[in-house]
């Protein structure tokens, strides 16, 4: 098997003020090192970069970098709506030790394809870090055609690219891009059947919910027990469809915060789980095997041992902060 990288985009905790809870943001991200995975991606999507004030953001870099440093690889998200955005945010970056930064396509306005490499080799060329293309044109309206990203992976500070779009589209740029590009896939429902096809670039929000089942699937990958892969990946997807069923970012808070990690993860405008919501979350099957799991690590001493717990922020505390918008 070739170079397995798992990375968990982790969330970004919030107090009830929204500012940055950074206790549960170090014991977010020690969960993950714990779990056996490679890497993190701060403020990507999980993390709601564009939602965070300027100030968080550059808190949760500080610490985020800070705390991560020398435990894998570091990417933290930079892509805003526009390039001057973008760009003061790669060069606040440059001054932490990052492994990679991760640029959406710009948001709010629709530029053609040359244009869009044009706005990638231009960030490249600031960037100490290498930069990661973020193909996701459910969010940002634009799809990047394997054109555009060939062309932009002739800039050396250009090394890959982030895929959360089809998987067929994902396949074809695989084949076709240059051997030191990296494609790192976001097909949380398919991890075992594409490690065992040899695509070993992963990176998605749930696994920095279920980190203990989403590098077993890796271990059990690497020493070929594949029907232990398939159970671990059934468990996987099936808290994801929980978690799409109850919102992402309102059940990654109440699963955060029942495996003992606190903080909001749903900002404003967002509307955290009613108690009645949240209870009924967390008494599904799947989510009791979650919870049980974490149990049975602490008992057995493996857990987060050593790590203090930060105080928690009640989760439904967000709603007194929440505007009625009605």
């Amino acid at each position: 098997m070739a170079e397995l990288a798992l990375f968990s985009a982790v969330g970004t905790p919030l107090t009830a003020d929204e500012t940055l809870h950074t206790d549960a943001l170090e014991f977010h991200l020690a969960d993950q090192w714990r779990a056996g995975m490679t890497g993190v991606l701060i403020g990507g999507t999980m993390g709601l970069m564009q939602l965070l004030g300027d100030a968080t953001y550059r808190q949760l870099v500080e610490v985020g970098t800070r705390a991560a440093a020398g435990r894998g690889e570091v990417m933290v998200g930079v892509g805003d709506a526009s390039f001057t955005r973008t760009r003061d945010r790669i060069r606040f970056v440059n001054e932490h030790a990052v492994d990679g930064v991760v640029c959406l396509s710009p948001f709010l306005w629709k530029f053609t394809q040359d244009e869009l490499v044009d706005y990638f080799a231009a960030l490249a060329d600031v960037s100490r870090a290498p930069l990661y293309l973020y193909d996701l044109p459910v969010l940002t309206g634009t799809k990047l055609t394997l054109e555009t990203v060939l062309a932009a992976a002739r800039h050396p500070n250009i090394r890959g690219i982030k895929c959360s779009a089809d998987l067929g589209w994902t396949r074809q740029l695989i084949d076709v891009a240059p051997k030191d590009f990296r494609v790192i896939v976001a097909q949380a429902d398919l991890v075992d059947v594409l490690l065992r096809s040899g695509v070993t670039q992963h990176l998605d929000g749930v696994f920095a919910v279920a980190p203990d089942w989403t590098a077993g699937i890796a271990r059990a990958a690497k020493a070929g027990e594949w029907d232990l892969a398939a159970a671990l990946q059934r468990k996987l997807s099936s808290l994801l469809r929980v978690m799409r069923d109850y919102g992402i970012f309102q059940s990654f808070t109440a699963l955060l915060n029942a495996r003992g990690i606190p903080g909001n993860y749903a900002p404003a405008p967002m509307r955290p789980l009613d108690a009645a919501r949240r209870e009924e979350l967390l008494s599904l099957p799947i989510v009791a095997e979650l919870l049980a799991a974490d149990g049975a690590l602490l008992r057995s001493g493996d857990g987060n041992a050593g790590i203090a717990r930060p105080e928690p922020v009640v989760a439904t505390a967000a709603a007194a902060a929440t505007p009625d918008l009605r």
